[in-house]
């Protein structure tokens, strides 16, 4: 036969011989929640130090107590994913600069002592702060803030990084934009977080902030739409695609209010500051529900594993179950 007679239908791609080509990350919505609280704690403590510089008291509190606040939920989250405490010390024995978990877990070592001092000094009593250990204690606030600061950056980053190094396609596809994603959402929540809890007169950094982080998280997400190939059907269809839509008009509409009439009106500047951190959580879940469908659907790994084989005439291995690279405990 020829012609369309003779044509073999395209497959349709279910399982290999009965078992997941990939499996599914094992973790729950305790990861993303963790991804979240990671990221505006280093949006937080990013906005209390420009705070601390400029002169801006309740904008200096509000970040540095709300960022030590969001680590300590992120650790216990961290914890409640490795099962045991004592793991987390464990991988402190050892510093891997190729491994994103180690690294990841001596950026978190880093950076918590300096939002605890920060934080604690905002805590201490007036008749404490005159005696010579709240002096000693306030004047080393301002380094361990800016030193937290220092390490934001890398903080709000390194949880993409580490998922993007995962054998889950649509984290590992998205791997050049998802810590411009993760980035932006934390500067998005940590500028929210300042409108929330600041008066109007002191917010301004945190507004500006809130913006800027807003536009950043926007534009990388919609660059991992416009990606070739399948993977960005992951983050368009189904539940991933309703989180992070919901999380752009949320993250938009905060930013708008920002520049806006937040400038002007406490309960403005408290919902534009509740829309960005709602849609910094929302964009966290979305991206974690792109990573879960696409290992579910084999798919994401044969139908690019097909391409390349066309493309260079070369020899493709089989896909088959990768157990070995799935997601473990993330650090």
């Amino acid at each position: 036969m020829t012609g369309a007679e003779g044509a073999v239908p395209a497959g349709e791609y279910r399982s290999y011989y009965g078992r997941p080509v990939l499996k599914p990350p094992v973790w729950g919505w305790p990861i993303p929640a963790y991804f979240f609280t990671g990221g505006l704690s280093a949006g937080g403590a990013l906005l209390a130090a420009g705070a601390d510089l400029t002169g801006r008291p309740a904008l200096r509190r509000a970040g540095r107590l709300g960022g030590f606040v969001a680590l300590g939920v992120s650790s216990y989250l961290l914890i409640d994913d490795l099962g045991r405490p004592e793991r987390f010390h464990h991988m402190l024995r050892v510093a891997k600069p190729t491994s994103p978990m180690s690294v990841g877990t001596w950026i978190l070592a880093a950076y918590g002592p300096g939002s605890a001092l920060a934080a604690a000094a905002e805590l201490l009593p007036a008749a404490v702060r005159a005696t010579l250990p709240g002096r000693l204690m306030t004047a080393a606030a301002r380094p361990a803030g800016l030193s937290a600061a220092l390490l934001a950056p890398a903080l709000a980053s390194y949880t993409a990084v580490l998922i993007s190094q995962t054998a889950v396609p649509a984290w590992h596809e998205a791997r050049k934009e998802l810590p411009f994603v993760f980035t932006g959402s934390a500067a998005a929540s940590g500028g929210g977080l300042g409108m929330l809890l600041v008066p109007v007169a002191e917010a301004g950094p945190a507004r500006r902030l809130g913006a800027a982080g807003a536009v950043a998280e926007l534009v990388a997400s919609r660059m991992i739409e416009r990606r070739p190939g399948l993977v960005p059907t992951a983050y368009t269809t189904g539940r991933a695609h309703r989180l992070r839509r919901a999380a752009e008009v949320l993250t938009l509409g905060g930013a708008v209010a920002a520049v806006t009439v937040a400038r002007r009106s406490r309960p403005a500047a408290a919902a534009a500051g509740l829309a960005l951190l709602a849609g910094s959580v929302l964009q966290r879940f979305g991206v974690f529900e792109a990573g879960v469908a696409s290992t579910k659907d084999p798919a994401y790994v044969v139908v690019p594993q097909r391409e390349r084989l066309n493309s260079t005439g070369g020899v493709a291995r089989e896909a088959g179950p990768a157990a070995d690279r799935a997601p473990g405990p993330v650090t």
